[in-house]
């Protein structure tokens, strides 16, 4: 005679609402920035005397995809400022100007559109005489990109990767929540 076995415990794998509310709240919390703090579709870089900006929000109209201007302190617009026109693709547009002096400038793009991709300031430092340090400081850090181009992803993106990440989490719950049950005949 087989005697049965008693019905075993529900296992307290996921059945704790916080843990999914809390995975469903990220991508709300990380859209949710003031405008002040969120990305402005630019992004500003300088290396010795050399300033870059990088965007991809421009669309190219007329084999055009726009332009770029730097911007010293004392000048109030855009048609005061350097100009370049941007160069790239459909998925990055970049320019870039070199023998740029110490100080404070305002790099702003204006799509071909007439659109503007986005302000942002920047600071060209002095340059300086290379040392060698005996004590060498860990780096902070990956930074992405092809060729030495380093890119800041911004809220979009973070936002984007966070739905990504919450619904990769509700969805195995959900699938060990369901291994979980026992078999019905």
């Amino acid at each position: 005679m087989r005697t049965s076995r008693p019905p075993r415990p529900p296992r307290p794998l996921v059945r704790s609402g916080l843990t999914l509310a809390a995975a469903a709240a990220l991508p709300l919390a990380l859209s949710a920035q003031p405008a002040a703090a969120r990305a402005t579709g630019i992004s500003v870089s300088t290396t010795g005397s050399m300033v870059s900006v990088v965007t991809s929000v421009c669309t190219q109209i007329n084999g055009s995809w726009g332009t770029a201007a730097l911007l010293s302190s004392s000048q109030a617009s855009f048609a005061q400022g350097r100009q370049v026109a941007l160069s790239g693709t459909t998925v990055s547009q970049s320019a870039a100007w070199s023998g740029v002096s110490p100080g404070t400038y305002t790099v702003v793009v204006m799509c071909s559109s007439g659109s503007t991709a986005g302000t942002q300031s920047v600071i060209v430092s002095a340059a300086s005489t290379p040392t060698i340090s005996a004590t060498a400081s860990p780096s902070r850090g990956v930074m992405g990109g092809f060729g030495g181009a380093a890119r800041d992803y911004g809220t979009v993106t973070m936002a984007v990767g966070g739905a990504l990440v919450g619904t990769g989490v509700i969805a195995a719950a959900w699938f060990l929540r369901r291994r979980a049950k026992p078999y019905r005949l």
